[in-house]
């Protein structure tokens, strides 16, 4: 389902992300030590560039922000074979894996495909397309982040994104709370809490879609390995203690009360996508304008001297 989110009427504003930041950091390192990009980011990555074919503009420069694990790369030269390739990672650990990526991507430059690395956001020069995959849901900042995208982006130019949304693995929350074993996952951004943050970093017309995918397993053991290639428990509120034997098979257990009636293992996911464009700035005009009795004075005093 797509659609476009209205101008907010109101200052309450959507509620932060709540993630632990040790938690996204110690993740984030496991990940990128990884040999590949989890498999669900280049299924996300592939429903994501199907949605370029609705945008006409032919963007020269293309940013990938999150290029180590978006599994975006070959897609994004396949849709813009002449754009100026440009990529950013915040955390040094994934920016090392993608440079390291591109080091081995030779025969790029015998396509004469040009790439870059942005070290900072905003970006200079700006860009057409700022793409990030499957990331906003480990970002603590998000108002922070979209301020620097918007100011990355040149008039004219859009963001596309994707990420998970709040119903994600919304099976295991009564499994965890019954057995009063914390979150399972964090409280992530609801789609039109990032429209609506969208809007207010500045962008133009976005318009978020929401899909939802339900994943089926034959094993415990096969669900659970997925969920740690997906990346762990972000959650503040999650269980911090050390698990042990005995808990894990309380949890294998546990797991095979989600089979469905033909004898798998589900969970639903949900994967919210969007994109806003940069629209010129407009003018503003106060509603009130001030002048001092004195210099309408010298304006009177003026226009009749030049009579």
């Amino acid at each position: 389902m797509s659609e476009p989110v209205a101008t907010p009427t109101s200052n309450k504003g959507p509620r932060p992300q709540d993630l632990d930041g040790a938690a996204v950091r110690r993740q984030t390192r496991r990940l990128a030590a990884a040999a590949q990009p989890p498999w669900l980011h280049e299924e996300v990555a592939g429903r994501m560039a199907e949605r370029l074919t609705y945008i006409k503009l032919q963007p020269q420069r293309v940013l990938d922000a999150s290029p180590a694990l978006g599994a975006s790369g070959e897609l994004l030269r396949r849709a813009y074979p002449n754009a100026s390739m440009l990529w950013h990672e915040a955390d040094p650990a994934l920016a090392a894996r993608a440079a390291q990526a591109r080091q081995r991507g030779w025969w790029q430059k015998l396509r004469g495909a040009a790439s870059g690395q942005v070290d900072t956001l905003p970006a200079r020069p700006e860009v057409d397309l700022l793409w990030s995959n499957m990331a906003l849901h480990a970002c603590a900042d998000l108002p922070g982040l979209l301020s620097s995208w918007q100011a990355s982006i040149a008039v004219g130019g859009f963001v596309m994104f994707s990420c998970f949304g709040p119903d994600s693995f919304v099976e295991l929350r009564p499994l965890y709370a019954r057995n009063g074993w914390g979150w399972p996952a964090p409280d992530w951004w609801d789609m039109h809490d990032i429209g609506d943050l969208v809007l207010k970093a500045g962008f133009a017309d976005p318009v978020m879609d929401q899909q939802r995918l339900r994943l089926t397993w034959a094993s415990a053991e096969s669900l659970l390995a997925d969920l740690r290639s997906l990346g762990g428990n972000l959650a503040p509120k999650r269980f911090t203690g050390l698990r042990g034997r005995a808990w894990k098979r309380a949890l294998m257990a546990e797991l095979y009360s989600l089979r469905d009636a033909e004898g798998r293992l589900a969970l639903t996911l949900e994967l919210v996508f969007g994109h806003a464009f940069k629209a010129a700035p407009r003018l503003t005009v106060a509603a009130e304008t001030h002048v001092s009795v004195d210099a309408m004075r010298a304006t009177l005093r003026k226009g009749r001297a030049g009579q």
